[in-house]
């Protein structure tokens, strides 16, 4: 006799019957659901993947290499005309370690707007106004360092079942004669029913920062194209080495955040809400795998690795830029030698 197994429909790991709660639930994601809930949510499920998907993730196997760095273990995805030198994380020769798997072959693609000097001239720009850089950092040979890279990213649409319920308060005060009167009113606030979160990213890549990689957040969505090897011509990509059930706990924080903002701003005219149930559960999670283009560079000063990183679609940038303390030393004298100047000056003038 064959046994039934539900996949989580937010994480895609496997659900478990809790005798305790009487529900289906993931131990990755801590999502839980009735039987009668999985029921409904899986009856559409396909189980069988159609010839022309599978026939696309072998193409994409043929074409793409795949590079691994000895140094500090990270994967890069090239197409076949492409020939990895180093590694854009640690700087270190990479080499070729096989194809890619078919199942890796992402669903859709933004391809790069921003060309490599556009690149530099925002990376210019930016560490212009940072005068306590080490020098080398703005030097020609850092610049080459510049990588356009296709970042790995999980990005989902979450159906949300919203139960809010709490009480406004609405008071009024008023003076009447020698009396100082104040009136408060109490009201139920119910928001209940189903929203949907769409786009929210989620990096695949742990070597990446993941606060680095919202910082350069928002992409256009609009401008998604079904994936083709054609875009990696001339760029890398990364292999992801995060899977949905991992980034998830991000995905879901960010959703319920979204929602009770809405939620709360959806309440006015009160002069104080209090919540008595604040409940947010997702129900149903829909996944794409993406590569979103990402100019980007890292930097080893003083045993510490500084990654930069440009938005290659809205030239947004982010990073945490090195500090010589030496520049910063010499800076801090001149401003000391400055104003011993003017005080022997002022001392000079008085006398």
């Amino acid at each position: 006799m064959e046994s039934v197994e539900y996949k989580c429909p937010n994480c895609m790991a496997d659900l478990k019957f809790n005798p305790t709660s009487q529900k289906l639930e993931c131990e990755y994601c801590l999502s839980a659901f009735t039987v009668e809930e999985i029921k409904e949510l899986c009856a559409g499920t396909e189980n069988s993947i159609p010839q022309e998907a599978v026939q696309v993730q072998e193409d994409f196997a043929n074409h793409t290499h795949l590079y691994r760095c000895k140094s500090c273990g990270a994967e890069i995805m090239a197409d076949d005309q492409q020939t990895a030198t180093f590694c854009y994380y640690c700087h270190n020769p990479v080499i070729l370690a096989g194809k890619m798997g078919g199942e890796f072959k992402p669903d859709k693609v933004i391809g790069f707007k921003l060309t490599r000097d556009d690149a530099i001239s925002c990376f210019k720009k930016w560490i212009g106004k940072r005068w306590f850089t080490p020098k080398d950092f703005k030097s020609q040979q850092q610049l080459e360092k510049l990588t356009g890279l296709y970042v790995p990213f999980w990005v989902a649409d979450c159906n949300i079942n919203v139960d809010y319920q709490g009480t406004g308060k609405k008071v009024r005060s008023w003076t009447s004669g020698s009396y100082m009167i104040t009136e408060t009113q109490e009201y139920r606030v119910v928001r209940c029913g189903t929203l949907t979160t769409k786009g929210i990213p989620a990096d695949g890549e742990t070597k990446i920062d993941d606060l680095l990689m919202e910082a350069i957040e928002p992409y256009d969505y609009r401008e998604l194209k079904d994936f083709s090897m054609s875009y990696l011509s001339g760029f890398y990509a990364d292999k992801y080495d995060v899977d949905k059930a991992s980034v998830f706990p991000r995905i879901r924080v960010r959703a319920t955040q979204a929602c009770a903002s809405l939620i709360k701003s959806s309440i006015q005219g009160y002069s104080s809400v209090s919540a008595n149930v604040e409940d947010y559960s997702i129900k149903q999670t829909q996944w794409s795998y993406m590569l979103l283009p990402v100019w980007f560079m890292s930097y080893k000063y003083k045993d510490k690795v500084y990654e930069f990183a440009i938005n290659g679609q809205t030239g947004k940038l982010a990073g945490t830029p090195p500090l010589s303390k030496g520049r910063l030393w010499l800076a801090c004298l001149g401003v000391g030698a400055a104003v011993s100047a003017v005080c022997a000056l002022i001392g000079g003038a008085i006398c």
